[in-house]
């Protein structure tokens, strides 16, 4: 390490929020101008990232030029929908609730989930829950997933998912996301307004987030905060308590889960301190001192970054052409 380096800890994640809340809040204002759109739409989830960017973009455009929308389906959390209708409520801006179930049913999503789980789990029904467990990467193994499920009698079933009953899952899950986005674009044609992404850098780095789903966006002003960032931005522009301590969540299978299970080698504290420290070519040794785990675990934590940023290529690609079109009329779209 450079003698001139920071230690390794939480202190190197410090964020002059005012300041930052400006520069967003230009960033805004600029992009909307480029674009000759009137405001902005995106989706209130009750969750940081979103309460974050509702609250960013109010601070730029006024509350009369956000429109959100809470997007609930059958295995989203009541506690989520309550919470997105607080921070609106709180900016002022106008929103509006869209029941996904019905087109969710229509389009056969719950159905081929089912389907796979039931192909592992010849018992299930309707009353069960579950949710994917991820593991092996901490552990310096190949990632894979363990499908979780709690039987009606309260009894918990933990299988290893083979690839097709995986790949099924999660095809059909991603519909919630797809389906969230189209409605979100919609809002956005009404109004003349663009879309708003919520990704943070974690999440935009990591390829958390689903292709043509919640990673389409005209614009992202929270993808170059790590998610720590994006905490003390919810607590300097005063959002509800609730939101500035809410543990992340995917809020997409019934049984409750936890990013960090799903995705995540590490809680987004630690897997925080992990990437920024991959960007700044800390060493394992002093990942590992930091983290408090061993240099090894380090080694291993450093090595799923690679490997889901290596992943994430082909989410964050453009459409592919035969040759490149020269035309200075033509830009590239906002990923």
């Amino acid at each position: 390490m450079p003698s001139s380096a920071p230690p390794l800890g939480p202190e190197v994640l410090a964020l002059d929020c005012a300041a930052e809340t400006a520069r967003i809040a230009g960033f805004i204002v600029a992009t909307l101008r480029s674009f000759n759109k009137r405001g902005v739409v995106l989706g209130l989830s009750g969750g940081v990232d979103s309460s974050v960017c509702a609250a960013l973009a109010v601070q730029a455009l006024g509350a009369k030029r956000v429109f959100g929308l809470l997007m609930p389906e059958r295995d989203s959390s009541l506690a989520s929908r309550s919470l997105g209708a607080q921070v609106a409520q709180q900016l002022g801006i106008e929103y509006a609730v869209e029941d996904l179930a019905p087109a969710l049913e229509a389009i056969g999503c719950y159905r081929w989930r089912d389907d796979a789980v039931r192909a592992l789990l010849p018992d299930y029904t309707l009353e069960w829950k579950i949710k994917l467990a991820i593991s092996g990467g901490l552990q310096g193994g190949i990632n894979h997933f363990q499908l979780v499920a709690q039987s009606p009698d309260g009894a918990l079933h933990q299988v290893r998912l083979p690839l097709r009953q995986y790949l099924q899952i999660v095809a059909a899950t991603n519909h919630k996301q797809r389906l969230r986005k189209t409605l979100e674009y919609f809002h956005a044609d009404r109004l003349n307004y663009a879309v708003i992404g919520t990704p943070n850098r974690l999440e935009y780095d990591q390829g958390f987030f689903v292709k043509n789903g919640d990673g389409s966006a005209d614009l992202k002003p929270i993808a170059h905060l790590y998610k720590t960032q994006v905490y003390a931005l919810a607590r300097h522009l005063g959002l509800p308590e609730a939101v500035c301590t809410a543990v992340p969540t995917t809020d997409t299978y019934s049984l409750p889960q936890g990013q960090d299970e799903f995705y995540f080698a590490l809680p987004w504290q630690q897997t925080d301190l992990a990437l920024w420290a991959k960007n700044h070519g800390r060493s394992a040794a002093e990942l590992a001192a930091a983290l408090n785990i061993s240099e090894q675990q380090a080694e291993a934590v450093l090595a799923d970054i690679d490997a889901k940023r290596r992943t994430a290529r082909y989410l964050h690609a453009r459409p592919v052409l035969v040759e490149p079109i020269d035309n200075d009329t033509l830009e590239e779209p906002t990923r």
